[in-house]
């Protein structure tokens, strides 16, 4: 589903080069849990965002559910990402001013979906991770578990392939940082969906089916 062949990333500027990734190789099969650790700056969002084709890398191949991504920038590279990739973020990046359904629409707005078609599935996804309740609230209204659940609705209800979640429950306690992972471990189980974590929590690591961790950018066992 996701495979990473000799992948480095490497800043430059005109005093300095900061290498963010170092060779990295990745097989993640369909299905997989896989969560990165590490510590910060060692390069686990900059991988993280080349999985998801956010940025590009320096050099290396990059082959996302079975296509090998040779552009990075365009049309297609974008529908690409909006039907295959779900994101979910730290800081939950929910858009204040709209009510949580509405929050959760927003990725079927860009696939074109009817209003009463995207309102359906943004209501199936919302019930799923238990917020049935709070469909017409907004994320002032909401703890920060509950905007965490209304950021997985969003990740999910276009049905992707690959889930990739910058440290989902690093904003959380430990009773919603479980509750957030229940979900995704269900996701994953039930769903099939492939999901790539970035934590820095071990024990959240743990439930994970594989542990990748990254020290100056670089695989290390």
């Amino acid at each position: 589903m996701i495979e990473l062949q000799n992948v480095n990333k490497v800043y430059r500027t005109k005093t300095i080069e900061t290498t963010a990734l170092n060779n990295i190789n990745l097989n993640v099969p369909a299905g997989e849990f896989l969560s990165i650790m590490g510590p910060s700056g060692c390069g686990k969002s900059t991988l993280l965002n080349i999985i998801g084709l956010l940025d590009e890398p320096s050099n290396g191949a990059v082959s996302i559910a079975g296509n090998q991504v040779k552009s990075y920038s365009g049309k297609g590279i974008a529908n690409f990402r909006n039907e295959k990739l779900g994101f979910i973020f730290q800081s939950f990046h929910l858009i204040p001013d709209l009510s949580v359904v509405d929050n959760v629409e927003l990725p079927l707005l860009y696939r074109k979906v009817g209003s009463k078609q995207r309102r359906m599935m943004a209501e199936e996804a919302i019930e799923s991770v238990g917020l049935k309740n709070r469909m017409s609230h907004h994320p002032s209204q909401l703890s920060g578990g509950q905007k965490q659940r209304v950021a997985i609705a969003r990740a999910i209800v276009g049905n992707p392939q690959i889930i990739l979640a910058d440290e989902p429950t690093g904003n959380l306690d430990s009773v919603m940082g479980n509750e957030v992972m229940d979900i995704l471990t269900g996701l994953n189980s039930t769903n099939n969906t492939t999901i790539v974590m970035v934590t820095h929590d071990e024990n959240m690591a743990k439930k994970t089916h594989k542990l990748m961790r990254l020290y100056d950018g670089a695989q290390v066992k």
